[in-house]
């Protein structure tokens, strides 16, 4: 069913088909507005600011910098208490675009398009590609194991083939992305754009330790790994010392409790919580006694800078 479907920067009105990607902790106004001023799109994920008037002054305030479009990364399953509210407030205030992540779309596709508001569903595998698709989503996230933090299991260029040739929406490939020969890689193979996160961690603006930006220079993609300790899922970190000591995997009773039919859904918010709150420690901490999430374009991170550099030299020849 290949299809010829638009890039990124056609469907968006940008210079680049690139996202800056959302990241928990990291995204935050300084870093899309520095996005949107080098000719990308970025978003940041809802869940960034703790109350829902933080979130409409963030909207606000990138609003106020630029009209050129941005989103926002949307949880909308029931692991989200605030997922109502924020949906409310992102519909409300018309942002670009919805990313959505863990869970069905559905309403969200319906609420957004009412408004005019696009909608890119994460997806790790065929399967839930062709259900978004058929919930009329605007385009694919197609997240590959090269992906940093919640990656999928398949490869960037089979999930491509595999998506382009039984889908027809836009497919943005994410994972593994670090500059523009990874771009055109992913357009080759029928992405319309790309959805990068790593590279960026170490950016100036964004508002985390320098033991973490710091990190993201001295570690490379060798010493990253899967860890289910932090969210009940897989998610790739950096193997610190701190790692090493608390491992990679849920203990017995985290096991034991996410199998109660009872219990799974309180557990799974409550261990999304927890783990959370210690990637929030990671974030704002100058220690490596904390967890620190990246994927493997680590490997190509150098030095610590302006994200306007970055995407200068992502951009690179395309």
């Amino acid at each position: 069913m290949a299809t010829i479907t638009p890039t990124l920067d056609k469907l968006l009105g940008i210079q680049y088909p690139v996202i800056v990607a959302p990241m928990f902790l990291i995204s935050n106004t300084a870093m899309i507005k520095a996005a949107l001023d080098a000719g990308v799109t970025a978003a940041f994920p809802a869940l960034n600011y703790r109350t829902n008037q933080e979130l409409r002054d963030a909207i606000a305030e990138i609003k106020a910098h630029s009209d050129k479009p941005f989103g926002v990364n949307l949880i909308v399953n029931k692991s989200n208490p605030k997922y109502k509210t924020q949906l409310k407030t992102l519909i409300e205030l018309k942002v670009d675009y919805i990313i959505t992540s863990l869970g069905s779309p559905r309403e969200v596709i319906a609420q957004a398009h009412k408004v005019g508001i696009k909608v890119f569903c994460d997806v790790v595998d065929l399967k839930f590609a062709k259900k978004v698709e058929d919930l009329g989503a605007d385009g694919i996230v197609a997240v590959n194991n090269r992906a940093g933090g919640h990656c999928g299991a398949i490869s960037p260029s089979d999930l491509l083939k595999e998506l382009k040739e039984h889908c027809s929406i836009p497919i943005i490939s994410a994972g593994g992305v670090a500059n523009s020969g990874d771009i055109k890689d992913a357009l080759s193979l029928g992405a319309s754009g790309v959805q990068v996160g790593t590279i960026f961690i170490a950016c100036d603006e964004a508002p985390i330790s320098q033991g973490y930006k710091q990190a993201m220079v001295d570690y490379g993609e060798k010493d990253i790994i899967l860890s289910t300790k932090i969210s009940g899922t897989a998610i790739t970190v950096i193997n610190t010392p701190y790692v090493q000591q608390v491992g990679t995997k849920k203990n017995f009773l985290e096991w034991l409790l996410k199998k109660n039919k009872w219990l799974k859904k309180y557990v799974k918010m409550l261990i999304m919580f927890r783990g959370m709150r210690k990637i929030e420690k990671a974030a704002f901490s100058a220690t490596y006694q904390n967890v620190w999430v990246a994927g493997p374009a680590i490997e190509s991170v150098k030095s610590i800078r302006p994200l306007k550099e970055i995407i200068a030299d992502l951009v690179s020849g395309l």
